[in-house]
């Protein structure tokens, strides 16, 4: 027999995937959610690539009540840079979804198109890594938060104590994964 190669498939996975195998013990309940909770999570996205675009762009949107406009159009009042990487190691870099930095103010604002309650954390680990990369002292800065979801903004101020341990704990972490990549070699 030969066997089928499907190469159209190569690096895609099914819905019923096999490497994730869970879903043979659910019931139609349970895959209806799965389902409806994956195909949100394809629209947030296509939200996020589309804010992209229109942050780049300046494309203000008419609808600023809703969390999506509300987003853009503050991203482009502050001037923000959308999908920015902030990098200090190949261990420890992530993309916030827009940073600005002016006049000693560091803003930084987060899409958020699911429904399940989020921190400013994630913010936080954002704000560490852009005063790690480059060279700046969170005492030296005003850190403006924010978090677009449910129709509604939630700004924090941070604490540049917490922001000054998380830039120790991202260094320190760093060195132990250096450490375990050496042992792993021997």
């Amino acid at each position: 027999m030969r066997l089928k190669r499907h190469s159209n498939l190569v690096s895609d996975h099914a819905f019923l995937s096999p490497s994730y195998y869970h879903w043979i013990n659910y019931d139609e309940g349970k895959l209806r959610h799965r389902w409806k909770t994956a195909r949100a999570a394809l629209e947030g996205v296509e939200d996020h690539r589309y804010a992209a675009e229109a942050i780049a762009l300046r494309e203000f949107q008419m609808d600023d009540e809703h969390t999506l406009g509300m987003y853009i159009n503050d991203c482009i009042r502050w001037r923000m840079e959308p999908e920015l990487i902030v990098y200090y190691s190949d261990n420890c870099f992530g993309t916030a979804d827009a940073l600005s930095f002016r006049n000693r103010v560091l803003r930084i604002s987060d899409l958020k198109t699911g429904t399940t309650r989020t921190s400013e954390h994630q913010l936080e680990a954002y704000a560490a890594l852009f005063c790690l990369d480059y060279d700046v002292s969170p005492y030296d800065i005003e850190i403006e938060l924010r978090i677009y979801q449910s129709d509604e903004v939630r700004e924090y101020t941070a604490d540049p104590a917490h922001i000054a341990f998380i830039i120790d704990k991202i260094i320190e972490f760093d060195g132990h994964i250096n450490e375990l990549r050496l042992e792993e070699e021997l």
